[in-house]
């Protein structure tokens, strides 16, 4: 009985000594993480750090912290803030947001809102921090500020296939666009305010990997979208696309993406009401797509394929207008 206690007793002071040079170490990694922003220029600030959990836990808490990016211009203001991992599994981290986040770019000013915003992420156990997997949930979203925006549940996520090249889907509920946008693209009374879904599943291709520099630096750029299926329901909309587009250094969009849509001439008829397109585009784009229905056999199912190239999209040989440019800040 003395030796199974000398045992136990032994192996309690190695896991705390364990625990100790591991909270230790982790404590002077966000420090020094801190301190090397800051001599780049960013603002880096909190009013309280702690980390706690031993035995079994480090977890990281942030009160009154500020980031702010001198290159993007991008600042965030967060009143709490964890990073939460098991003690044996130090890579595998849950970030916990809080309730409220002040968003601030070279244009404007935001607050995020949402009753829950979490993060699973997963980590190469190296100095780079590489991305293996992550997943974000959120629900009850409202971005607001000059405008605003919402999401009932959000869950993004995304998985490393290759180097640079990470599986990625997005399933969206109840999206509530900006009003001005609304009102400007498709009119006052075209659609609903309220997006009932949005899923996405596609293969991205960056330029380099996820990993720490793109906090610190900037963030990796797409170069190949593989887009395997976009499902979304909005009112009379319902839309089904996929296809693969490439973008250059400057983010315009070559490809092509095959889109499936229903109901399509309420579709044109809204887009040129809200003057998105004029008459006589919407005119020329009826004709092409009517003879585009009926070779599907449903005249009101539109089974089209729209290309783009150096960030202008055309359905046949009609111009639809530019394409945003495929950059992150």
């Amino acid at each position: 009985m003395k030796r199974l206690l000398i045992v136990v007793l032994a192996a309690a002071a190695l896991w705390s000594a364990y625990w100790l040079v591991g909270a230790q170490s982790s404590r002077s990694a966000f420090t020094t993480w801190f301190e090397d922003r800051r001599a780049e220029g960013w603002v880096a600030e909190y009013d309280d750090f702690a980390l706690r959990g031993f035995p079994n836990r480090f977890d990281a808490t942030w009160e009154g912290l500020s980031l702010a990016d001198p290159d993007s211009g991008l600042a965030f203001d967060l009143p709490i803030f964890q990073l939460l991992a098991l003690s044996y599994r130090p890579t595998h981290v849950i970030a916990v947001g809080p309730h409220a986040i002040g968003i601030a770019t070279p244009a404007q000013k935001f607050t995020l809102a949402s009753d829950q915003l979490r993060a699973s992420l997963r980590l190469t156990p190296d100095a780079a921090l590489e991305l293996e997997r992550a997943v974000l949930e959120g629900d009850n979203l409202l971005l607001s500020g000059a405008e605003s925006a919402g999401l009932s549940h959000l869950n993004l996520a995304a998985e490393r296939l290759g180097d640079t090249t990470y599986r990625t889907g997005i399933n969206a509920k109840g999206l509530t666009p900006p009003m001005a946008l609304l009102q400007e693209v498709l009119g006052t009374d075209a659609l609903p305010d309220r997006m009932e879904s949005l899923t996405l599943d596609a293969t991205v291709t960056f330029d380099r990997p996820w990993d720490i520099t793109a906090i610190e630096t900037a963030r990796p750029q797409p170069q190949i979208i593989d887009l395997t299926t976009l499902d979304a329901q909005w009112g009379v909309m319902k839309i089904q696309a996929k296809g693969r587009i490439e973008a250059d250094a400057q983010g315009r969009a070559s490809g092509t993406v095959n889109l499936q849509a229903t109901r399509w001439q309420d579709m044109l008829t809204i887009a040129r009401q809200s003057g998105a397109l004029t008459d006589t585009a919407a005119r020329m784009a009826e004709g092409v797509l009517s003879m585009a229905a009926q070779a599907s056999g449903n005249p009101d199912r539109l089974d089209a394929e729209i290309t783009l190239r150096d960030g202008q999209a055309y359905l046949g040989f009609i111009p639809l207008g530019p394409v945003p440019p495929l950059r992150l800040r």
